[in-house]
C-alpha cells in the first residue's frame, strides 16, 4: 500500500473504533444501567435499539442524496454530530434523557458506517480490498481490546457516564484529522451520477429493490447482524448474574476476545484475497455457530474456560464479516456505491436494532435479577446465521467471485 492509502485506513479505522465503541459499550453496560435506573431487561433492550433504529432511518433518507457530496465532507458533517451526541448521552440523568440522546447519536451515526465502506470501495481495487476492510473491521478488535475494558473500568471508577465523556473526548482529534488529512472524495461525482440535485426517489428504490444482487447483499448483511447481535446485549448481565462473575471480571471478555480478532484480522483478510471471499465467509461463519450453544447455556465453569469460548467466537463472529462486506462491496459502481452502501448500512442497523428487541422479548428477569430464557436468544441466533450462510452462497454464483 502506498503512504497515502495507509493514511486513509489509519484515519478511517480511528473513527471506526469509536463510532464501534459507542455502540459496543451499551451492552455491557446493561448490568449498571438496569439496576441504577431500575429499569426491566426489556426497557433495557429498547434503550439499546434506539440508536440502530434511528440510524437506520438516517441511513435510508441519506441514501437518495449522499452520491451527490463529497464523500469527505457527508463524513466530516456526521462524525461531529455523532460526537455532539455521545456526550449528551454521558450526561443523561435518567433512562429517557438516555434514549433521547441515543436517537440523536443515530441520526448521525446513521451516515458514518456507508461513507466509510464507500471511501474504502472507491480507493481499493477489489485485489486488495480484503486485507483493507480487515484493517477497517480491527478497529472492532481494538474497541473490544482496549475500548470496552476501559471504558468498563472508568464506569467502574468513575460512574457509567464516564464512557461516553471518554469517546467524545477520545472524537474530537480524530474529526481535526478526518478534516486536515482526509482526501477529497469526489471520483464518484465524475461519473455522472453526482450531477443530480434532484433524486428521483422511486426510481433510486426500483432500481435498488429491482435488483437481485442487490437485495440479496443487503439481506445478508442484514441476516448477518440480526443473528450476531440477539445474544449481545445480554452477555453480561447473564455473566454477572447468572453464572457469577464480578464486573471486574467481565472485561475481561472483551479483551481477550478483541486480541484473537485483532491478531486473526489481518490473516483472515488475506486469507480471502487469496483463496477467494465465499470459500473463507463460510469456513468462518460454521466455526462462529460452536460457542453460541456454550455462551448461552454457559454453566458454572472456570473463569479462563469462559475466556477460551469467547476468544474463538470473536475471532471467527469477526472473521466473517471481512470477506461478507468485501463480496456486499462489489455489488455496485462507483457512482452508486454510497448509495448503496448506505442502504446497506440502514439494513445493519436496522436488523441489530430487531435484534436487540427480539432478545428483549424472549429473555426475562426473576426476582434475584437472572436472565431467563437466554438460550432460546441463541438457538434463534444460530437458525439465522446459517440462513446468512444461503444467501452468501447465491449471492457469490451470481456474481461469480470466487
Amino acid at each position: 500500500m502506498t503512504r497515502k492509502e495507509k493514511m486513509i485506513l489509519a484515519i478511517l479505522a480511528s473513527l471506526n473504533f469509536t463510532h464501534i465503541l459507542d455502540f459496543m459499550i451499551m451492552m455491557p453496560l446493561g448490568n449498571y444501567l438496569i439496576p441504577h435506573f431500575h429499569i426491566s431487561a426489556r426497557f433495557f433492550s429498547w434503550i439499546v435499539a434506539s440508536y440502530p433504529v434511528t440510524a437506520c432511518v438516517s441511513g435510508w433518507i441519506a441514501a437518495f442524496y449522499v452520491d451527490q457530496y463529497d464523500r469527505k465532507k457527508v463524513l466530516l458533517f456526521a462524525y461531529t454530530g455523532f460526537l455532539i451526541g455521545t456526550l449528551f448521552c454521558g450526561l443523561a440523568p435518567d433512562p429517557h434523557f438516555l434514549m433521547a440522546a441515543r436517537i440523536l447519536t443515530g441520526l448521525f451515526g446513521g451516515l458514518i458506517g456507508a461513507q466509510v465502506l464507500s471511501i474504502v470501495a472507491d480507493t481499493f481495487p477489489y485485489e486488495k480490498r480484503g486485507r483493507a476492510m480487515s484493517t477497517i473491521f480491527m478497529a472492532f478488535a481494538v474497541a473490544s481490546v482496549f475500548g470496552v475494558p476501559f471504558s468498563l473500568y472508568l464506569a467502574n471508577l468513575i460512574s457509567w457516564h464516564a464512557p461516553f465523556v471518554f469517546i467524545a473526548i477520545v472524537g474530537a482529534p480524530i474529526a481535526y484529522l478526518i478534516m486536515r488529512y482526509l482526501p477529497q472524495m469526489r471520483g464518484h461525482l465524475r461519473q455522472g451520477e453526482g450531477a443530480k440535485r434532484r433524486p428521483n426517489v422511486s426510481q433510486t428504490l426500483k432500481e435498488v429493490f429491482g435488483n437481485k444482487i442487490q437485495v440479496m447483499a443487503l439481506l445478508l448483511s442484514g441476516s448477518l447482524m440480526l443473528g450476531h447481535f440477539m445474544i449481545i446485549p445480554f452477555i453480561n448481565p447473564y455473566m454477572e448474574f447468572n453464572v457469577g462473575f464480578s464486573k471486574s471480571q467481565t472485561p475481561m471478555i472483551y479483551m481477550v476476545g478483541g486480541v484473537s480478532a485483532f491478531l486473526s484480522s489481518f490473516t483472515i483478510g488475506r486469507m480471502s484475497d487469496k483463496y477467494g471471499k465465499l470459500r473463507v465467509f463460510v469456513i468462518c461463519l460454521i466455526l462462529s455457530l460452536i460457542p453460541i450453544f456454550f455462551i448461552t447455556n454457559m454453566p458454572a465453569i472456570p473463569f479462563y474456560a469462559v475466556l477460551g469460548i469467547f476468544s474463538f467466537w470473536f475471532t471467527f463472529s469477526t472473521g466473517r464479516n471481512i470477506p461478507a462486506q468485501a463480496m456486499i462491496s462489489t455489488v455496485v459502481e462507483s457512482a452508486q456505491r454510497g448509495r448503496f452502501m448506505s442502504f446497506n448500512s440502514s439494513f445493519q442497523q436496522l436488523f441489530t436494532g430487531l435484534a436487540s428487541i427480539i432478545s428483549g422479548l424472549i429473555v426475562a428477569q426473576d426476582s434475584r435479577g437472572r436472565i431467563l430464557h437466554y438460550n432460546w436468544a441463541g438457538y434463534l441466533s444460530v437458525f439465522i446465521i446459517c440462513c446468512s450462510l444461503f444467501i452468501a452462497v447465491r449471492l457469490a454464483k451470481r456474481q461469480s467471485l470466487d
